[in-house]
């Protein structure tokens, strides 16, 4: 619903967008499919979507995406900069400083109209990564199942839900299987209600009644459904009551009152204070945002009260002369510690970052993941899908009585078609790899191999996927990426599909109850009533030792009735499933038994009680590669000094096998010491039967963790923790939401991650791809630097411009005033002209090229680390020093020596030699700082050789072009110092200062000497670094050695600090 557009008075609740025949829950799904010409197979084509969403518009309640323009405005005033800026104005126009207080006046307006137009532009930014991190839905279009932003759905869109999804619109149930609702937001039921797609109720029965729909916002918390939307944007349900949801909170602090209602006096004073004390704290900006921009707003604070102490320090050293040009040095010296734009330029520089990092397949939903991400020094990740490709392909199936089955090479991992089959009577834990498989004929295998029956029909029927061919002849899937490769095995054998079997004019099965896959109790399993002979059969598959632990027979042979499970041959099959997963393939068992218990449709069943007395009937192994780029990913988190773990599902010889193929283990796990060697894999049990304590003696924490459940993560996070680890979690489903909210940052999946995972996460991937969680690092890592940089420029000035000023209080006079070397006009001129606009150049510099191959940077320490604040006071000194001498230069070294009287208004009386040198020292400073903004760009490498790799002499020329925006604004700095030099008027009576002439030799040496010190100073750097480097890692260059070297020898206990 396009913003701004209400409800029509005339909407009957339980109605379409275009009104149906009667209210969606008093027809039949049939009815509402045909009457909103929706396709309950294969969904709508994306033309037939797009005409749909131009013609009802986005599926929104029209309350989000408004940027309000006037807050933006608001927030230029309120910070401590500005507000000196203004106290400035004032000051200067109360004692008739006309020219100072305009263009002061002039720069609060430019501030505010920049900073204004930027902050809009990174608020429209910020709203549009809103809406790419809303919630999605799972929609059937073109025959396949897309994942279609919820703003994007439209009527008579087919959608399936399952656990932990929020439900994008009002949606006419199909199927549902197992599914409840939670509808407190929409009805106050406090329960979750459970649905019923085939009833159908009367048109006045009450939403909290109508159980063959489900609603907008509310959330899936038990099974899964398929349904038609009929309702989008304000004709839902929840659309009628938006009103009521967009009430804001009130900011005044509510009076504390008695059981009685009554408060004590004291109460209203307390209330009233508190509630002056936020609007103040948000008025300032110390008390909203990220935690960054808090501490620069409190870093304005501080610089604020240091202006005034310099202030006062001015008025002290001229007696509290309440002279005019006293008055006016004070307010220079004040407005030389203001770094106007600062809390603007971070809010840009970070916009921007997660503008660059959406590009790179990463939703960043809030401004403070971004600060942490550049801190990360581990990331734990799940293997299916985020460090393997997600297409699955079965590969082989043992069936006991009968031998393994392998699937030849395919390039088609949904044709079943593609691919031939042989047989070998080996069972996999004997099989070297050099058996000569016989090729066959699927259909030949299938015909009266009843073990094989028995097995396909588990493999097909205890499974969601959804396989067929098109009328165009190609083959799609629908569904999970395992159940999809199951059923296309299945379907290989002609006849046994899942669609087949419950689909079309006679089905075979009919499904009764599904109890969907659980991560904790690893198993999915599903009722079916056999149509012909009306016996109900249970259905089981999941991970290979939770099945054979409910299983308690098996069939030996072919023609044999099953026999009694017995704990060796349980052995037999877990050896069977080593062999597999040796193989690297993910292994599963397959389970399946008569159902005699009473069945009542409805009542509810437990599932230990269907998943017990189970018949075993085979594994089968899934293929999953690892992406190509998952190594070069993990390698360069290891240059990056990051740890990698693996947790996941699979069984431990699948995982071991997948980390050892991707890097995450090292490559030659002998010469390790069998404690440091176990505990670098382990199991989710053998994990968690540890104590805490015994955890944090371990020599290392696992790299590996198999068969793990969800509250294996959050017990990882804590172990982290103690470690003093920054760590960052994958996660995907519902039960991954509290070690995502336990995580320093909690990262989602954008494609298979549920709503629940993706609300409790601070990012989300698109791609659902560890090469992208590097990508996010390195942008957050990037942006800190360019953040570091900036602030390191700025206040840096700021030194200068106060030393120039401080020292300069020792030119007088004859009336023994103070002679300021830089006017206040001048002073504004640098900071708006040739600081802050460098400095937003600076917010969008590429990556350094060693980004990636330094540690994780220290959040105690944030951005004012002790290299940054060394670097702060050397380089505003070496300005400070170099001004000066240029003043004094001109001064006193050519000049006549001679101060005359108020040469802080007028160039008359004796002052032409102080407007020279104040020239001359304005210069000096106007190109140091456009210069210092190009030396900023790398900390420690030459600015005349920032890319160590390559050979050519004039490189910096290629890096300075690279970034367009700073180039120009240095290059602005430089060129507008000549107009305000020789201009008439505007360089004697607005800038105080006159043009030069042989004093450009002096400007242009200072220039040379200020590139040869900070040149030197970086060049000392270097130096120091590389020792220490070379100290603390030793010469080895290989990076596996570097990361897993210290476990030869040393406990990893402790080794946090170290990184």
């Amino acid at each position: 619903m396009g913003k701004g557009k209400e409800l029509p008075t005339n909407h009957v609740s339980g109605q379409s967008n275009n009104p149906l025949s009667r209210p969606a829950h008093a027809l039949s799904w049939q009815q509402v499919s045909q009457e909103l010409q929706a396709d309950a197979e294969d969904g709508l084509t994306s033309g037939e979507a797009k005409s749909r969403l131009d013609e009802h518009g986005s599926n929104d309640l029209g309350d989000g995406g408004v940027v309000n323009i006037a807050k933006i405005l608001l927030r230029q005033f309120a910070n401590a900069m500005t507000l000196v800026l203004i106290l400035a104005m004032a000051v200067s126009f109360g004692i008739r400083s006309w020219i100072e207080g305009g263009v002061v006046a002039a720069v609060i307006i430019v501030n505010i109209t920049v900073g204004s137009l930027q902050e809009y532009q990174a608020a429209k930014t910020m709203d549009s990564l809103r809406s790419l991190s809303s919630p999605t839905a799972s929609a059937v279009r073109d025959k396949q199942n897309l994942t279609v932003p919820t703003i994007e759905i439209v009527p008579g869109d087919l959608v399936e839900m399952k656990t932990g999804d929020t439900i994008p619109a009002d949606i006419r149930l199909i199927e549902a299987i197992n599914f409840e609702t939670d509808e407190a937001l929409l009805t106050g039921e406090s329960l979750p209600v459970r649905k019923a797609a085939d009833d159908v109720f009367d048109a006045d029965t009450g939403p909290g009644d109508r159980l063959n729909v489900a609603y907008s916002s509310s959330t899936v918390t038990k099974g899964r459904a398929t349904g038609i939307v009929f309702a989008t944007g304000m004709y839902t349900e929840i659309g009628s009551i938006a009103a009521a949801l967009r009430k804001k909170d009130s900011k005044v602090r509510q009076v504390k009152r008695r059981e009685d209602g009554t408060a004590q006096p004291h109460r209203y004073v307390q209330a009233a204070v508190l509630t002056v004390t936020d609007f103040v704290g948000a008025f300032l900006g110390v008390s909203v945002g990220t935690p960054l921009q808090k501490k620069l707003s409190r870093l304005a604070v501080l610089l604020f009260l240091v202006a005034v102490v310099f202030a006062l320090v001015v008025l002290g050293a001229n007696d509290f002369r309440n002279r005019q040009e006293v008055i006016i040095y004070a307010v220079a010296t004040g407005l030389s510690m203001i770094p106007a734009s600062l809390v603007v330029i971070l809010t840009i520089t970070m916009a921007a970052g997660t503008k660059r990092m959406v590009e790179r397949h990463v939703i960043v939903r809030n401004l403070r993941s971004l600060e942490a991400l550049g801190a990360v020094t581990d990331i734990c990740s799940d293997k299916t899908g985020t460090l393997t490709q997600g297409k699955m392909v079965a590969k082989k199936a043992w069936i006991p009585a009968k031998g393994t089955y392998t699937i030849g090479v395919t390039n088609e991992p949904f044709n079943p078609t593609t691919g031939d089959i042989s047989y070998e009577v080996e069972e996999p834990r004997n099989m070297t790899g050099q058996e000569q498989e016989k090729r066959s004929e699927y259909s030949e295998l299938v015909q009266g191999n009843e073990p094989l029956q028995d097995y396909l029909r588990v493999a097909s029927l205890a499974n969601l996927a959804n396989v067929h061919k098109g009328d165009n002849g190609e083959w799609s899937a629908r569904g999970d990426p395992t159940e999809i490769a199951i059923q296309v095995f299945a379907t290989r054998f002609s006849g046994w599909n899942r669609r087949a079997s419950v689909a079309g004019d006679h089905p075979q099965w009919k499904l009764l109850q599904e109890f969907p896959f659980d991560s904790d109790v690893k198993k999915m399993s599903v009722i079916y009533r056999d149509l012909t002979s009306d016996q109900l059969h249970a259905f089981t598959k999941g991970a290979v030792e939770r099945v054979i632990t409910s299983c308690t027979h098996y069939v030996p042979k072919e023609d044999a009735d099953p026999i009694e499970m017995t704990d060796s041959y349980r052995d037999q099959i877990l050896e069977n499933m080593e062999g597999l997963a040796k193989l690297g393939l993910r292994v599963l068992a397959l389970a399946s038994r008569d159902y005699n218990e009473p069945y009542e449709e409805g009542a509810e069943i437990d599932r230990s009680i269907v998943e017990n007395n189970l018949t075993f009937r085979g594994l089968i192994g899934l293929y999953d590669p690892p992406r190509p780029e998952s190594a070069p990913s993990v390698k360069s988190c290891h240059e990056a000094g990051i740890e990698v773990h693996m947790l996941t599902g699979d069984h431990p010889g699948t995982a071991r096998a997948i980390a050892g193929q991707v890097g995450i283990l090292p490559s030659d796990m002998d010469k390790y010491s069998k404690d440091v060697a176990d505990s670098m894999v382990m199991t989710a049990s053998q994990f968690d039967k540890l104590s805490d304590d015994e955890i944090d003696k371990l020599p290392v924490l696992p790299l590996v963790i198999a068969r793990c459940a969800p509250n294996t993560k959050v017990r990882m996070i804590e172990a982290l923790h103690r470690r003093k680890k920054f760590c960052a979690m994958t996660g995907d489903g519902v039960n991954d939401s509290p070690s995502l909210k336990r995580a320093d940052v909690g990262i989602a999946m954008g494609q298979a991650g549920s709503d629940v995972a993706k609300d409790a996460s601070d990012i989300i991937l698109t791609d659902d791809n560890f090469a992208s969680i590097l990508a996010a690092i390195e942008e957050g890592r990037r942006t800190f630097d360019n953040i570091q940089k900036f602030v390191l420029h700025l206040l840096a000035q700021n030194i200068a411009q106060a030393l120039v000023l401080l020292i300069g209080l020792v030119f007088k006079d004859g009336e023994n005033i103070s002679v300021f070397p830089i006017s206040p006009v001048e002073i504004m001129w640098i900071i708006m002209i040739t600081s802050d606009i460098p400095d937003m150049g600076l917010g969008f510099e590429r990556a350094a090229p060693d980004i990636m191959q330094r540690p994780p940077q220290s959040l105690k320490k944030g951005i004012f680390t002790y290299e940054i604040l060394v670097d702060m006071f050397a380089y505003g000194v070496w300005i400070a020093a170099l001004c000066l001498s240029a003043f004094v230069l001109v001064l006193y070294g050519f000049g006549n020596d001679q101060i005359g009287f108020r040469c802080n208004e007028t160039i008359g009386d004796g002052c032409d030699t102080i407007f020279r040198a104040r020239a001359t020292c304005f210069a000096t400073l106007t190109w140091f700082s456009v210069f210092l903004a190009w030396e900023v760009i790398d900390l420690r490498r030459s600015f005349f050789h920032m890319r160590p790799d390559s050979k050519k002499i004039f490189q910096w020329v290629s890096d300075v072009w690279c970034n367009k925006f700073l180039f120009f604004a240095v290059l602005m700095g430089f060129i507008t110092l000549f107009p305000i030099l020789y201009i008439p008027v505007i360089n004697d009576q607005v800038f105080k200062h006159t043009g030069l002439t042989w004093e450009w030799a002096i400007v242009f040496i200072e220039s040379v000497l200020f590139f040869a010190g900070v040149e030197t100073y970086k060049f000392g750097k270097r130096a120091m670094f590389r020792r220490r480097a070379v100290k603390d890692e030793g010469t080895s260059q290989d990076v596996e050695a570097r990361m897993f070297g210290r476990y030869l020898t040393d406990s990893s206990l402790g080794s946090g600090e170290k990184k």
